[in-house]
């Protein structure tokens, strides 16, 4: 499979990762489901994907070991992205949560690690522990999740924060609050953004507006709203899917190219912001 259709984003410490991944969240949850999450992702691999994004919530630590299950022996060629629990986030705790997230990935480092939303302990505790598992090699970066400008402003203002290497957050084309400030706060500082649910969880794909510029293209829906995000320059885009067949259809909206006509459809049925609006979160 062409590299071209797996490109990447730079971090801001000039380390690489893939533009396009996989997500887990609700994964873990059933283990009648465990299977076929398992075979959904191992699927994504086998097309190309390189990029698999959990946490230690998503079904309290099962989902990272349906990670562990699905890439296998293939670890070195995954980048895998995992989160801490604010509850989690002292110093102490994050260690020792990164210790726990290793052995139920079954691997010796975590390529990307976030702060899954702002908790009650101290930025710089979690910050420190952070480098601390850098300068140990079991994360290569870290980032935060779930963080409004204000608060990347604090983990800009904190020792250590110029670290941060993303901020993953909830943006689709129906919660689009982030372009007004944090998007351009992120990109005067190449930080890319991850879009988690990109689709709104399917129900953003009935719009007509989705509909009339999927069947200009003879795409789908979902492909289009995920088309929509991979055009944008530092925008990392991680659908969720647990049935083979949307595992290729959300890897096929990688080939889809949207117009000028197409996006000015897509503004109107879905205006972009005039002004600040609190961080939407799911």
């Amino acid at each position: 499979m062409a590299a071209a259709r797996f490109p990447t984003v730079t971090l801001p410490s000039g380390a690489t990762m893939p533009k396009f991944g996989l997500g887990t969240w609700r994964m873990g949850e059933s283990a009648r489901k465990r299977a076929d999450e398992v075979k959904a992702l191992a699927h994504g691999l086998s097309l190309g994907v390189t990029l698999i994004d959990t946490a230690e919530m998503y079904g309290d630590g099962e989902a990272e070991t349906i990670v562990a299950d699905a890439v296998g022996s293939k670890r070195d060629d995954v980048f895998i992205v995992s989160k801490v629990l604010p509850s989690n986030s002292s110093k102490r705790g994050t260690i020792s949560a990164c210790e726990r997230s290793l052995k139920r990935l079954k691997t010796d480092r975590i390529d990307l690690y976030l702060l899954h939303w702002r908790g009650s302990p101290p930025l710089r505790e979690t910050i420190e522990a952070f480098e601390t598992l850098k300068d140990a090699g079991k994360i290569l970066s870290w980032g935060v999740s779930n963080f409004d400008t204000g608060e990347m402003e604090e983990v800009a203002e904190t020792k250590g924060g110029n670290a941060c290497a993303t901020n993953q957050v909830l943006y689709n084309l129906t919660r689009r609050g982030i372009e007004f400030d944090l998007m351009p706060w992120c990109r005067t500082r190449k930080m890319p953004i991850m879009a988690y649910s990109p689709i709104e969880q399917g129900r953003m794909l009935g719009h007509p507006a989705l509909g009339d510029v999927a069947r200009r293209h003879k795409a789908t829906p979902a492909q289009v709203g995920l088309a929509w995000l991979l055009r944008q320059d530092g925008v990392i885009v991680i659908p969720k899917a647990t049935a083979l067949a949307h595992v290729d259809e959300d890897v096929a909206a990688l080939d889809l190219k949207l117009t000028a006509d197409d996006l000015a459809t897509l503004d109107r049925a879905f205006p972009p912001p005039k002004k600040a609006t609190s961080l939407d979160m799911l």
